[in-house]
């Protein structure tokens, strides 16, 4: 697990422990990893934590020998590792760009190949995308970390096509989250003028943690985890011009809270200090339930795509009929 002291990782690694798996951790943070391993073992895991930079290819690959030779054979591989700046694209210094880019895409493929490379001469396992609703329909603020999700999606599409033409048993998921209540939105870059928060709804991290530990012994190509990702991706598919209005108007308030921002500590080029958890300020707001995301995690994408297309055509019948009755009703008088 990637980024796995803190938020969903943290969640997930929790979720896995519970179980009495083998978790291995890979993050930057000192404090954080040996709060996690020491949690891990806690809950009847075994737990395992590893100093990387997932922007570092020769890291991932130490990282990932490391757990082999320690823990054994790596069944499942997960891609979590984020960071972000908050900013319009003309303020996005060039070291800024090139640091998101390199954590949030390069992260994912240093870590896919380093697990692959295990995986291949076993022909098996498994490979989680921790994605985002923004690897489909990006958000205004934040274009280098749209940009990177969007290139994992079309890096996994490209591999998922090589493994099957390769007749390789290796599973490859993508997971792609709502607004998570996570510490994230506490040590992001922020250059407004107010502090960060995710886009309501709010889900919590052991929701996702969850779907990723079944998705993890149940393997769907993609998922669509609850009705804010899968209400922002599908409109998108349907309405991609209404999309950029409505964010043009509503995406900026959305991201920032009504306070001021204090000009906290960014982890951004290094881990901010301590050991922060899964959760962040949100816990007031964030909901713990979404009955999308069950179906969502037992279906996958296209199964989502398909109830949401079935209601669409009821409504658009109702509609129908609806209209037809006030036209009769018309003529009738």
């Amino acid at each position: 697990m990637t980024g796995g002291t803190a938020g969903v990782g943290r969640a997930v690694a929790r979720r896995f422990a519970s179980e009495g798996d083998s978790v291995a951790v890979l993050a930057r943070g000192q404090e954080g990893l040996a709060a996690t391993v020491a949690e891990i073992d806690d809950l009847g895991g075994r737990g395992l934590g590893l100093t990387a930079d997932v922007a570092e290819a020769d890291q991932v690959e130490a990282a990932a020998a490391h757990v082999e030779r320690e823990l054994g054979p790596i069944d499942v591989w997960i891609n979590n590792a984020m960071t972000t700046a908050v900013r319009p694209v003309e303020r996005i210094t060039p070291s800024e760009l090139q640091r998101i880019t390199n954590v949030c895409y390069h992260g994912s493929v240093w870590g896919t190949c380093a697990a692959l490379r295990y995986m291949r001469p076993r022909n098996r396992g498994t490979i989680i995308q921790v994605g985002s609703a923004l690897a489909y329909r990006s958000i205004p603020l934040q274009a280098a970390y749209c940009g990177a999700k969007h290139a994992v999606r079309g890096f996994t599409d490209s591999l998922r096509s090589e493994l099957l033409h390769d007749k390789v048993k290796i599973d490859v998921c993508m997971v792609q989250l709502p607004a998570v209540n996570t510490p994230h939105f506490g040590w992001c870059v922020n250059m407004m003028p107010r502090s960060v928060e995710p886009v309501p709804p709010i889900c919590q991290p052991e929701l996702v943690a969850e779907a990723i530990y079944h998705i993890s012994h149940h393997p769907r190509r993609e998922v669509f985890l609850g009705w804010p990702s899968s209400k922002a991706i599908v409109g998108d598919k349907l309405a991609p011009g209404f999309a950029d209005r409505f964010l043009a108007t509503h995406g900026y308030e959305g991201q920032l809270t009504g306070a001021p921002d204090t000009n906290p500590p960014a982890n951004l080029y290094a881990p901010v200090p301590g050991d922060h958890g899964a959760h962040g300020r949100f816990d007031t707001t964030a909901r713990s339930r979404d009955p999308v995301a069950r179906i969502a995690t037992v279906l996958g994408a296209a199964g989502v795509q398909a109830v949401i297309a079935a209601a669409a055509t009821v409504i658009a019948g109702a509609f129908v009929v609806a209209v037809r009755g006030i036209v009769h009703g018309a003529r009738a008088s």
